[in-house]
């Protein structure tokens, strides 16, 4: 039975559960460390901008 990766279509071993956008979907691994960075700099990035509008709430 092949294993499918949602994201990227691929033919693979072993999936990863992980959350994206609220869903829980299936990838595998080279597609879950692109997605782990993407939300890393995204979080870096909101922190930035929110260090320069002088945000000091909780989030």
């Amino acid at each position: 039975m092949a294993i499918i990766c949602k994201q990227c279509g691929e033919e693979v071993d072993e999936l990863f559960s992980v959350t994206v956008t609220g869903r829980k979907t299936k990838v595998c691994e080279d597609c879950l460390e692109i997605i782990q960075e993407q939300a890393q700099i995204a979080e870096e990035s909101e922190s930035a901008i929110q260090g320069m509008m002088g945000f000091k709430g909780k989030r």
